[in-house]
């Protein structure tokens, strides 16, 4: 038997090694490029045609066809796992078992099972999950908590957030098997994540009832027949000290991905607008190159993002995720595996209930 290998805090640079070079790669290694404390050296996937697209843009060097033989490598101190949703149960499994920290894109698995046996893996070997809700970091929304507990809007009572857009080019994501469902696991998840972050009291104020519909995918869709997940979906929680959320994700609505949250309290209320709060406005008669993410087409007026990666979060995230693996210390609540794990299992309900037509309760 070989020796267990146990995950240690790094004294200089992290080495990052990237599972999977398609989009998710490309805002991972978007935001480590932004910090002198990391430097991606690896990257590995199953088809060397998104290796040499990846590669053409970001210069690594080393790459793999399999990820496995990357994880053997002694120099790797944190890994991006960035593969479809089906496979995140395995690659964090490898990891745990090489010794490596492991960034997991959302979901965390597709199952409940599945997150449970990537925790106790990780358990096992000494390792940490850093579970990647880009929203926990999101400067804008770290502002909102900040004005939250400032006392600013009085006693939380009710939150709305979501995110939606006008499809996945993905056809993993298409697929319900290979995501774990449609847009409500894919979409979902994230006001779902964040909300748990904002209310949740690091998971000691449970969710205790949920409630959802969507469309059952294929035929019943509105618009993506060709999906056999979702393209709609809504769904209310209830926390166990009466703070009520609405969640909604879905594939319908064009013009540029929508994330906006809004929280009423007692005192007073707010509104936060996450992908259309640019300040610039252009109007332009032939388009320009690129907008927001998911925009049909850039002609007429337009909000053209300033930073998209970093306003979503994703380089605040990383960064926090870079000095865990330096330091030792943990990540916040609300980037762990367990309130992953807590995300799929409030989904997972979720789903139930759409299917029953019921409310479903328990503690999540």
């Amino acid at each position: 038997m070989p020796s267990k290998k146990t995950a240690q805090p790094v004294s200089g640079k992290v080495n990052v090694g990237i599972v999977g070079a398609k989009f998710a790669a490309d805002f991972h290694t978007d935001a480590y490029s932004r910090n002198d404390k990391v430097e991606v050296v690896a990257i590995a996937d199953i088809n060397p045609e998104n290796l040499k697209t990846y590669c053409s843009k970001w210069k690594v060097k080393d790459t793999y066809t399999d990820y496995k033989e990357m994880l053997q490598r002694d120099d790797l101190h944190l890994i991006s796992c960035c593969v479809p949703n089906f496979l995140h149960h395995e690659v964090v499994k490898e990891c745990a078992k090489a010794g490596k920290h492991v960034v997991c894109e959302k979901p965390l698995a597709t199952e409940v099972s599945h997150c449970r046996e990537m925790i106790a893996a990780a358990r096992e070997s000494g390792i940490k999950i850093f579970y990647a809700e880009d929203w926990v970091y999101a400067p804008a929304l770290r502002k909102t908590i900040e004005l939250i507990d400032s006392g600013g809007i009085g006693q939380v009572l009710y939150i709305k957030a979501k995110e939606c857009h006008n499809g996945t080019h993905s056809p993993f994501a298409r697929n319900k098997k290979t995501c774990g469902g449609g847009c409500l696991i894919h979409l979902g998840i994230h006001p779902v994540g964040w909300i748990l972050h904002l209310v949740g009291e690091q998971g000691k104020n449970k969710v205790v009832e949920v409630s959802a519909m969507t469309n059952g995918g294929g035929e019943d869709n509105y618009v993506h027949k060709q999906n056999s997940g979702e393209d709609f979906s809504m769904g209310m929680m209830k926390f166990a000290n009466g703070v009520h959320a609405f969640v909604e994700g879905n594939y319908i609505t064009v013009g540029g991905m929508d994330d906006k949250i809004e929280i009423y309290g007692s005192e007073g209320r707010l509104s936060v607008d996450m992908t259309f709060s640019s300040p610039i406005q252009l109007y332009s008669r032939p388009g320009v190159p690129y907008v927001i993410e998911k925009t049909d087409n850039t002609l007429g007026w337009t909000r053209p993002a300033v930073d998209e990666f970093y306003n979503l979060g994703y380089v605040h995230e990383l960064a926090a995720f870079v000095e865990c693996v330096r330091t030792g210390a943990d990540q916040p609540w609300g980037c762990s595996a367990e309130a992953g794990l807590a995300c799929i299992e409030i989904i997972d309900a979720m789903y139930e209930s759409s299917r029953t037509g019921k409310t479903v309760k328990g503690r999540w």
